[in-house]
């Protein structure tokens, strides 16, 4: 996804350092990649789930009282995916500040924040299964690689903010962006694009196009801030277990906040309701708002990205952690092979049997999404290993850090 992202292992890793400098700025990066390359796989299984469950789409947020439990974990288990990886981006993008000024941070921002969005237009923009290659499209889903670049523009900005605002600004957007929930704007009323953008999930028409603001980037922005804000947590020289400590209590605090919060059920997200199961309740108290995400979706998926940031900086030497640092050091080039692959693998379906679900192709039980995710895993680790790695030796191919 991001491209600062996916430069974070050559971070701080100069032929000057000291042997014990340079063995914590490994550790360090390879958890940080780590914890994105997870990411990558979550992601890849909501993603098989949309490609082979089309025709049953979830709502957001997922309904307790219809969904089927096991469609609602799947689910669930993707929420985890965008909050850590915007927060990682923000993080990634103070890294990249310890060897360039702030001047070259925001320019290299605003550069890769522009280059985000052009490929939501374009190559991701048709990836999806049922997106026909029509241009102009006839539909443009403004999705997470725009709410991407849209919060590396705005960090840019507002990175030059001393440290302790930053903080204030990140926390404010987080946790009073839901009094804005009651403002909402119709088509024929002024800044109603603008909205829509911000923090209203709308439909936006222009010039024939239907643009559907998928994910409203207020919050985002947040969350990007917050993560370049906990930066010199990471620093160069840094100590591995005052930092493993931080992101413990942070990550222990958000999840437990979240857990009173919720139960209040007072801000924060829609309520939750006793159901006539057990098992219902709890669907109902995890069912959050992600479009846009919710103070109560931010609170335990970045928390939990924090505990397994700290668990993996902790056992950084376990013979897992290399593989999914390896996915998380092409984020870009595995979010597009990802995309294009399953679009491929839908369409060959679509031609052999023909539309099974209505006007799409589906299948009718949710092993399918797993026996698939199991069998892309190695389709697409090979690819992203090999690409990260000529990332690593090319240097001087300078658009390979876009991806």
């Amino acid at each position: 996804m991001s491209s600062i992202a996916g430069q974070a292992p050559n971070i701080g890793l100069r032929a000057t350092a000291s042997p014990i400098d340079a063995a914590k700025a490994r550790t360090r990066l390879v958890a940080i990649d780590a914890l994105r390359g997870l990411v990558m796989l979550f992601m890849l299984v909501d993603h098989v789930r949309e490609t082979w469950f089309l025709h049953l789409q979830v709502t957001d947020p997922v309904d307790a009282n219809t969904t089927d439990p096991g469609l609602f974990f799947t689910r669930l288990l993707s929420t985890f995916c965008a909050p850590t990886f915007v927060a990682l981006t923000g993080l990634s993008a103070w890294l990249y500040g310890q060897s360039h000024s702030k001047g070259e941070v925001s320019e290299f921002l605003l550069k890769r924040g522009l280059f985000l969005i052009f490929l939501e237009f374009t190559v991701v923009g048709y990836a999806w299964p049922t997106q026909a290659p029509a241009f102009p499209p006839t539909a443009i889903w403004l999705q997470v690689i725009w709410a991407i670049g849209i919060s590396m523009i705005a960090l840019a900005a507002l990175l030059h903010l001393p440290r302790p605002a930053q903080f204030a600004v990140g926390l404010a957007i987080v946790c009073l962006h839901n009094l804005l929930d009651p403002i909402k704007l119709t088509a024929d009323q002024p800044g109603y694009a603008l909205w829509a953008i911000l923090h209203q999930r709308s439909l936006i028409e222009f010039g024939g196009t239907a643009i559907k603001t998928t994910y409203p980037v207020l919050p985002w922005i947040g969350v990007i801030l917050l993560g370049y804000a906990c930066g010199p947590w990471f620093a160069k020289g840094s100590d591995p277990e005052r930092r493993i400590k931080r992101l413990v209590i942070t990550g222990l605090s958000l999840v437990i906040g979240f857990i009173v919060i919720r139960y209040l059920n007072a801000y924060g997200d829609k309520p939750w309701f006793i159901a006539e199961t057990p098992l219902r309740t709890v669907m109902s108290f995890l069912a959050l708002t992600k479009y846009p995400p919710s103070l109560l979706f931010l609170m335990p998926t970045v928390g939990t990205g924090c505990l397994l940031l700290a668990l993996f900086e902790t056992y950084q030497d376990s013979k897992l952690m290399p593989h999914l640092a390896l996915l998380g050091g092409a984020p870009m080039f595995y979010y597009v092979l990802h995309l294009y692959t399953l679009k491929v693998i839908y369409n060959i379906a679509l031609v052999l049997y023909g539309p099974t679900k209505g006007t799409v192709f589906g299948v009718d039980h949710l092993r399918w999404v797993w026996i698939w995710v199991f069998i892309l895993i190695p389709v697409l680790y090979f690819p992203t290993r090999w690409f990260a790695q000529l990332k690593q030796r090319r240097k001087d191919i300078w658009w390979l850090k876009y991806l």
